[in-house]
């Protein structure tokens, strides 16, 4: 089993490039989003989710060390609406190549000792903050204030502090405002010059 990491900022593509990728590879590709392990949280408004603290990155950790061991694995199932997990969790079985794809994917030694290549996705920030803005506005209900204020509190210092540093451990940086098609294509022709396709 080849484990790929795919971190970078908030709406610099790494959700759309994971999503190429899938339709590329088919069944061949376990994708394990890293928000699937947010901790519940009692409390939304003004929660830091950008911090690693929000995560439960140690049951990630687990569960691809259960998969790189020919074991299924249980992933948690988070609901964004509640912000909580849901009571069952997702059965996984083992597939040759899980991709790992996240803000924090590079940030945490652990984690970051168990993916095989580590990609980071680079966009300028006021394109990223336009993409959020377009995002959380259309698919998660907020509105323009809302998204701008927790940008600015722990989106933006988070990304500084954790995000941006984490692309000094990437094999491959790749850009989030080229096509997805160009972004795909170099990171096909890296895997194939590593034998995983």
């Amino acid at each position: 089993m080849f484990v790929l990491g795919l971190a970078g900022g908030t709406s610099s593509g790494k959700s759309t490039l994971g999503v190429a990728l899938a339709e590329r590879l088919g069944d061949r590709l376990l994708v394990l989003h890293h928000d699937r392990y947010y901790l519940d949280v009692a409390e939304p408004r003004g929660h830091n989710y950008d911090h690693p603290d929000a995560l439960d990155t140690a049951l990630l950790i687990r569960n691809l060390d259960a998969l790189r061991a020919g074991r299924e694995a249980l992933l948690p199932d988070y609901d964004f609406t509640t912000h909580s997990r849901r009571p069952e969790p997702q059965r996984v079985a083992p597939r040759p190549l899980v991709l790992v794809e996240g803000i924090l994917v590079l940030a945490d030694p652990d984690l970051r000792a168990r993916l095989d290549f580590k990609v980071y996705m680079h966009a300028a920030d006021d394109l990223r903050l336009a993409r959020r803005l377009r995002r959380d506005i259309a698919e998660r209900g907020r509105d323009t204030e809302g998204v701008l204020d927790q940008y600015l509190s722990t989106v933006r210092p988070m990304h500084r502090r954790f995000v941006e540093p984490s692309r000094l451990h990437a094999d491959l940086i790749l850009s989030g405002e080229h096509p997805t098609e160009r972004s795909l294509s170099r990171l096909t022709e890296a895997l194939q010059v590593l034998g995983v396709l």
